[in-house]
């Protein structure tokens, strides 16, 4: 007599990687006094934006390393002004060992540039044979296109390439791209450039409402972008360290 097939149970658990919204908090002290006044006026200029956000906390800023009792109290700081510390930023072998003792993350995404490593000495080869043939030039990926609008609560990330809009971006709305973002439309919400820290993305919108502006990493909120271009086609770029607006064609 045949026994019914037992049903196949489902894994308890699945892992999957994937965009996350994630700011980046560089530390330039660890007075947690200091720390808590900056991030509650920052919480208060933007709290829909910033309240509860998930943030990775840079150290390479800091004059000597921190210590452990150090850190907690700025993960107070942090916790009390609003945001959650959820991973430090990779830097030295003293964070790693700071992040175990701490039993939080390395976030590799936030890797702090080193000191650049000395010149070498060039060394003079003989001629050689010319190569054979290389193979075609790889391609980088196309930019992505989103011809839908993007609602509130609504996310478009383009990995590896521009994100070009051709609707509008509402209001709690969020597109992020690791190039530029274009937007043939009116931007009421947020729009990150350069999420994985190229400086020379750029953001372009046709009229400008934005909630918040990021280039890699360097962001400002509406209540610090300039109103004289409010609704005016507009775009923005890093100089430096200061991100710039201007309108486009103007």
């Amino acid at each position: 007599m045949n026994k019914p097939l037992e049903a196949v149970q489902e894994p308890a658990v699945e892992i999957r990687f994937g965009q996350v919204g994630l700011a980046q908090v560089r530390i330039r002290t660890t007075d947690a006094g200091v720390i808590l006044d900056e991030l509650t006026g920052r919480v208060a200029s933007a709290p829909q934006f910033f309240e509860r956000t998930a943030v990775c906390l840079d150290l390479s800023a800091l004059e000597k390393e921190p210590t452990t009792s150090d850190m907690r109290a700025v993960f107070d700081a942090v916790r009390r002004a609003g945001m959650l510390t959820v991973g430090l930023a990779h830097g030295t072998q003293a964070v790693d060992t700071l992040a175990r003792a701490l039993d939080v993350p390395v976030l590799t995404q936030f890797r702090v540039q080193g000191k650049a490593s000395p010149v070498q000495p060039v060394v003079k080869e003989a001629p050689k044979a010319a190569p054979p043939p290389s193979e075609p030039p790889v391609l980088h990926p196309p930019s992505l296109m989103q011809h839908q609008p993007v609602r509130s609560g609504q996310r478009v990330y383009a990995r590896n390439s521009d994100l070009v809009v051709t609707s509008t971006v509402g209001a709690g709305a969020e597109v992020i791209a690791d190039g530029c973002v274009h937007i043939y439309g009116t931007l009421r919400g947020r729009a990150v450039a350069g999420a994985r820290g190229e400086v020379t993305a750029r953001v372009f919108c046709q009229e400008f409402h934005a909630e918040l502006i990021s280039i890699a990493g360097v962001f400002r909120v509406f209540e610090t972008l300039p109103p004289e271009l409010a609704g005016k086609p507009v775009q923005a770029w890093l100089d430096g360290d200061d991100l710039r607006f201007a309108r486009i064609g103007g």
